[in-house]
Formats: structure tokens, sequence, C-alpha cells
């Protein structure tokens, strides 16, 4: 049988490796007794010799490439989370094959977006907080409602497909800023492509789902905001640091009619004293765009089937390269 092992935190492989997927997977290989981690891997290295996957998820041990060489006979590193920047790069510069759970991580963010996109389109956000204040139908705006409204995309990556393919069913116009998004993918996705001032001066809600990579730090200004439509809403469920957040919350203070529905912030949770807590335009909610719950066994699952995959010498849905590592989250 395969020899494999767990890399990673008891709490965390027992979360996300629950309802009988632990066993599945030891059904299927030889695994290590232990669960290997940053704190214990010299100890448990000599027994790893023959060690040929690694299953983990939260809390990979971020292995140096002298480490990773420390284990010869290691093929692949099944991870059943989403972003591998931590930890992959020593393991592929070494040939070694890193498979994320990145699209099953991504199926409850897209949902979520769809949820907060169809109900800022209906004005609910806004209505909500000033029924709420005025306590009269007649001081409470709503919104324009679904049909034909622009939506706005930054970013056409495995989320942002997701997210075009889950709004499909609404009649939505959907406009989209990726510079990595080819004209010809744009037309086979059925949505336009356009710059990033023209994404946020047209969408009635503006959605975030760029890469937190050296060149998207700051990325989104307060210039950005001030384009927007009047009543419009953005959605951040990519990274805080891709928005320069003074000049975001500039323009929230000066734009009551604008609403934030921010899921991620830098820092995260923003700072004690932030405007953002008090802000009635702004919803903040705890990074839980993603697997939470019961969510988190799919990305179990996507790994037991490319584990499959890869014992019978098929190709792999969700193996990570170098190249990737450039352009994902």
């Amino acid at each position: 049988m395969t020899k494999a092992a767990f890399f990673g935190p008891t709490e965390q492989i027992e979360r996300v490796y629950a309802q009988g997927r632990r066993e599945i997977l030891e059904s299927r290989a030889d695994f290590y007794p232990h669960l290997v981690t940053e704190d214990n891997f010299e100890g448990h290295a000599p027994q790893l010799g023959d060690l040929e996957v690694i299953f983990s998820t939260w809390g990979m041990p971020a292995l140096s490439p002298s480490q990773v060489a420390q284990l010869p006979r290691l093929g692949a590193v099944f991870y059943a989370a989403g972003s591998v920047q931590s930890f992959a790069r020593p393991f592929l510069e070494r040939g070694i094959g890193v498979v994320s759970g990145w699209a099953a991580n991504g199926v409850p963010v897209a949902e979520w977006t769809l949820a907060q996109i169809l109900l800022a389109n209906k004005g609910y956000f806004r209505n909500e907080r000033e029924f709420r204040a005025a306590r009269s139908k007649k001081e409470a705006s709503r919104g324009r409602g679904n049909f034909g409204a622009t939506v706005s995309l930054l970013g056409a990556g495995a989320i942002g497909r997701l997210v075009v393919e889950l709004l499909g069913p609404f009649h939505l116009q959907i406009c989209v800023f990726d510079p990595f998004l080819s004209d010809e993918n744009a037309v086979a996705l059925g949505i336009k492509k356009v710059t990033l001032e023209e994404a946020f001066a047209r969408g009635a809600v503006v959605s975030n789902h760029l890469a937190n990579l050296p060149a998207t730090v700051g990325m989104l200004t307060g210039t950005h905001f001030a384009a927007m439509r009047p009543h419009a809403t953005f959605i951040n469920t990519g990274r805080g640091a891709t928005v320069r957040e003074a000049e975001m919350i500039g323009v929230l203070k000066r734009r009551r009619d604008l609403t934030a529905l921010l899921d991620v912030t830098y820092p995260e949770p923003p700072r004690l004293n932030s405007p953002l807590w008090k802000m009635e335009n702004v919803f903040l909610t705890s990074h839980i765009a993603g697997s939470i719950g019961d969510e988190v066994v799919r990305m179990a699952d996507y790994m037991i089937e490319e584990f499959e995959a890869w014992q019978a010498g098929k190709p792999l849905r969700y193996g990570v390269s170098l190249e990737m590592l450039e352009t994902m989250a």
C-alpha cells in the first residue's frame, strides 16, 4: 500500500478529515502512526524515508528545502484547504506534486458572494438600516432589483469564475476586471472584460476576488471607490490588503449611499479604534465566507478523489504549479 502520513495539528486534521474521511484514507494507504508537525518533524524524519504522500490542511508545516530533501520518495502533497503559498515552493522545486482544495474552498465563497449580490441589488442592506432608523417605509430606500443589473467582479480566478456560473440564471450584466483574462476566455464565459476603473464605475455591485499578491497590494484606491455608482455596494471576500483602507473609509464617510460588505480586512480583524466598527454603511464579518462547519469536509472529499486519481496514474484536476503560484491566492 502507498505510504502516507498526516501533516498538521491534531485539531485541524480531525476537523477537516471528519465524518469518516480519515477512515476512508486509512483503508487505502498505510499511514504513519503519528501526526507530523513543524515542531516534531525532525524527530520523525528518520522514520519517513519511504513516505510517498502527505495529507494536510490548515497548519501544514512550512518545511525548508533541506527538510523536504529528507523525504526522498515523496511524490505528492494533498492539501485539503485553499492557498498553498506558505509551503508549496520547496516541494514543487523538487518535482513533488502539490494538490490543493482551493476549488472546494471556493464553493462557499462563491455561494456567499451570490447571496450578497442578490440582496445588494434589492437594496437590502441600505433598506434595513434606514427602515430601522426611520421606522417608516417612505424613508427607507429600495434597490433597483436584479433584472438587468450590472455586477463587476474583480478577478476571474477559480472563485470569480464560479461566481459567474452561479449568477447565470439571474439575467445580470457581468463585467470582469482581470489582467490575466484573455479576450477569448471572456467571450467563452459570456462576460465583458473591463478596466479596473470601468469595473468600479459601472457596477451596481463590485465584488473583489483578487489574489493577495505583491502586485495587488493597495490596488483598490479611494479614487476607485469615489467613482462608484449611487447606492452601489462593494463586497470583499478576497483579501483586505488589496484595499487602501484609509482611502476607502474616507469615501464611505462622504458617500453614505454606498455600502461595504467586508468579510476580510487588513489587519484582520480591524484595529480596535478603526472607524469600520462604527460606520453604519459598513457590514463586517469575521472571515466566514470560506469553508466553515461541515463545509470543510468537502475539501477532504476533493483530496480523496485526487489521491485515487494519483494512485491510478490519471491526470489531477487541482494540481498546483510554480507558474500558478505567481497569480493565485
